[in-house]
Formats: structure tokens, sequence, C-alpha cells
């Protein structure tokens, strides 16, 4: 009875956790009573805090060894810093004081390794308990952008990915962009995707047609060709600033 009295209490503790943790990320609860409750688990939420999400090939729970690994590795860095480690629909997360950038960097580079090449976005500090919704959400769309436009790094700060909300806010203008910019390179011979993948590479390349045509694996010459195809095609010449800036934001479109 005694053994059965313990685990009851266990489960209740982390009932109340789990429901914590769920109206601290979704904004669901009276943000007054939401910080008198969050003082229990160590959070201040007077203060700015910052969310880091880590996000794997697989989903990872709080069971998992992953998060297991993380959290030991955390607390036996940090101690106890006012942090909060849990996971979250599959996702491992973590709350920290926003001047602690220290702390989010770490957790990035274990849960990077324990889930084996997964990814990590980190949100940027925001006051309030409104302000740690505010830096998750901005976590996941950091993550979604990565994924629907290919970025690479193991590592992204929602800071860094500012501009992009920018140019996705208005879709129908953007769609409107990508057709005016880059709806002639259907005309040519296979098709715009090469065209578009020349494009992509040489705006990675920091315009540099020579380190573009080596990530291609083509010559310098043929590259300089498929330049000169798009010129001609879409009436946008890639090497003008001006024409430059409309054929990025549509490729990134």
């Amino acid at each position: 009875g005694h053994e059965r009295a313990q685990l009851l209490t266990v489960r209740q503790e982390e009932a109340v956790r789990r429901e914590f943790i769920d109206d601290l990320l979704y904004g669901r609860s009276d943000l007054g009573r939401l910080s008198e409750r969050a003082e229990r688990f160590g959070l201040l939420l007077s203060r700015a805090h910052a969310v880091a999400v880590a996000q794997g090939m697989r989903p990872v729970e709080d069971t998992h060894p992953a998060a297991r690994h993380v959290e030991s590795a955390v607390v036996a860095r940090f101690g106890e810093r006012r942090i909060l480690l849990t996971s979250k629909d599959g996702r491992l997360v973590c709350i920290a004081p926003g001047e602690q950038d220290d702390v989010l960097s770490f957790f990035a580079k274990q849960a990077y390794a324990a889930t084996k090449g997964g990814r990590v976005a980190i949100g940027r500090p925001h006051p309030g308990a409104g302000g740690v919704v505010h830096s998750y959400e901005e976590a996941l769309n950091a993550l979604d952008l990565a994924e629907r436009l290919d970025i690479e790094g193991p590592v992204l700060r929602a800071a860094d990915l500012l501009v992009y909300p920018v140019l996705t806010r208005d879709r129908q203008a953007m769609a409107d962009l990508v057709e005016s910019a880059l709806g002639p390179l259907q005309k040519a011979r296979g098709g715009a995707r090469p065209l578009v993948e020349t494009l992509t590479a040489y705006f990675d390349a920091g315009c540099v047609a020579a380190e573009a045509a080596r990530r291609l694996g083509l010559s310098v010459r043929a590259f300089t060709y498929r330049l000169e195809r798009i010129h001609h095609l879409t009436g946008a010449a890639p090497a003008d600033s001006i024409h430059r800036y409309t054929l990025q934001t549509a490729v990134i479109g």
C-alpha cells in the first residue's frame, strides 16, 4: 500500500507538471495564476525567457533515453539555474532565462548529438508568460521554415530568419512574384527546374559563378550559359543588383 501511494503521488506530480507545461506553451491559463505555478517549477516569468526546441528523426518523449541524456548533461553543467527541460509533441524543449544563451547553446549541442543528427531551433527572448509562448512559436516556425526551404545547419536561430516570415506573410503577392519572375523559365528545354536550381546555387555561393558551377558539377562555361539563358527568358540579369533581389526573393518564395 505504501508503494502504491508513492506511485500515485509520482503520477499526480507528473500530471500537474504536464498540465503546467501545456498551459505555459499554449498560453491557455490566466497569466497571473500561471506565474504563480511557474515558481514551483523554477521559472520566474517576470523575466524574459527564450525557448529552444529540438526535433529528431523520430519522436522523443520524456522517458526516451535521448531526453534523459540531455537533461542529465544540462543539469550536470548548469545545476539549478531556473531551467525547465521537457518534451512536447515528440520534441525536446528547453526554457531558460533570456540572458543565459549559454544554456540554450549547450542544450542545442547535446540535443543534436542525442537525436543523432536532429535539428534545433532557438526562439528570441521575450518577457512574461506570454513571452515563453512567443519564443516557443518562433522556434517551431524556424523548424518549419528550415524544412520547407531546405536550410542547412543543425542549429537555427529565429533572429536570423526574420526575413522569411516577412516574405511569406502575403502568400498571394508571393505567388504573383514567383509566377511573374520565374514563370517564363517553364519555356526552357527541360523545364524550369534546372534553371531554378542554377539560381539557387548562384545565390547560395554568394553570386560567384565558379563556386556555383562547382557545386552543381558544371563547367563555368556551362553555368554562365545557364545564367544567360535565364536573362533571355525572364529579362532579369542575375548579376544586376536590382534584378538579383527580385530573382532571389522569387526563388525563396
